[in-house]
């Protein structure tokens, strides 16, 4: 039987009694003789904690006095954790039999990769791939994550067409696997960040560690998506456009800081203005506030960014998209990940 302190599925849960009771299950039948299976509760205030003690005894509890985000609370719980492995999982996923052992195994086979993702499919439509992950994440040279299997809202059927293993720049934080040496050692989750697009930093920041990303889409999972916040709601347009910000600056090299960040300017600009114009006030006032409280926190971002370059071994980093894409998705009507230059990729 496989030594179960080496892996340790770790679901962050804040008032998902729903889920729990929905996908637990299926976890608890599909990793119970591979890994331990912990819940971290963030302060819920619905009857989670109940949920669990009625569907197992082996389920772990590690409780938070207070709702400390998707960052605070996997910092924390995983401080707690001795395990070689983690599976940072959302407690809205769906995992099938076998998801674990591609991945593991990848894993153990290679020392220098720092985290893997599963092939990410659609809950609602299963025959899609889905919009947090699809078949691994890429991000273009201003900023905007993307993935194999989806670009924007067009998502792909997938027909194995992303059937390959491969280095990609970000593995999603609904289900990834990663080495509790290489989470701890570059300072784990950015806190500041709270939620959204925090694991897209993290993998920038293992691969500027010289540690690789990838994609092992032989693991299947399915995913709900919206959980905890809707793709329509005004707090996570807040949270993606000031976390985009906060990322590209701590990260991007010198070379190319001011530039990149200027275009990304006018471009939530006109982003805001498009949210205006259809009627999306909301999306419109919280695009204007995310960028208010970057400009209020740039000096304490500029020392983080000072802390971060002073810690990279490289700037070379896979899967960066050395095209815009807003400009092939939206005037190249490119929708298909197998549409872009595969020249313009790093």
């Amino acid at each position: 039987m496989p030594d179960k302190k080496k892996l340790a599925i770790v679901i962050l849960n804040w008032n998902g009694q729903h889920f729990l009771k929905e996908f637990l299950p299926g976890i608890i039948q599909h990793s119970k003789e591979e890994a331990r299976i912990i819940i971290a509760d963030n302060a819920s205030s619905d009857d989670s904690l109940k949920v669990i003690e009625q569907l197992s005894n082996d389920i772990e509890v590690i409780k938070l006095d207070q709702n400390y985000g998707f960052t605070g609370g996997y910092n924390r719980a995983l401080k707690l954790i001795d395990s070689e492995y983690y599976v940072l999982l959302n407690s809205d996923v769906e995992v099938t039999d076998g998801w674990i052992t591609p991945i593991l195994q990848y894993l153990e086979s290679n020392p220098n990769v720092a985290a893997c993702q599963p092939r990410v499919r659609s809950y609602k439509d299963r025959h899609l791939l889905e919009h947090a992950g699809g078949a691994g994440g890429y991000i273009d040279f201003l900023g905007y994550p993307f993935c194999r299997g989806r670009i924007y809202n067009t998502l792909e059927k997938d027909n194995d067409q992303y059937n390959d293993v491969r280095d990609v720049f970000w593995a999603t934080g609904a289900c990834m696997f990663i080495r509790s040496s290489s989470f701890h050692n570059i300072g784990g989750l950015d806190e500041s960040f709270f939620a959204h697009m925090e694991e897209i930093d993290l993998c920038w920041r293992l691969q500027q560690d010289e540690q690789r990303i990838c994609v092992i889409p032989q693991s299947i999972v399915y995913h709900v998506g919206g959980g905890t916040l809707p793709k329509s709601n005004p707090r996570k347009t807040y949270y993606n456009f000031r976390n985009n910000l906060m990322m590209m600056h701590k990260n991007l090299p010198a070379s190319k800081l001011v530039i990149v960040i200027f275009v990304r300017l006018l471009l939530d600009g006109v982003a805001g203005i498009k949210f205006l114009f259809d009627g999306d006030f909301h999306d419109m006032k919280a695009v204007f506030s995310a960028h208010l409280s970057f400009y209020k926190s740039l000096p304490k971002r500029i020392k983080i960014r000072k802390e971060q370059q002073a810690r990279n071994k490289t700037n070379y980093i896979k899967g960066i998209y050395n095209r815009s894409i807003v400009a092939d998705y939206y005037l190249l009507k490119k929708k298909y990940f197998s549409q872009l230059d595969t020249d313009s990729f790093t």
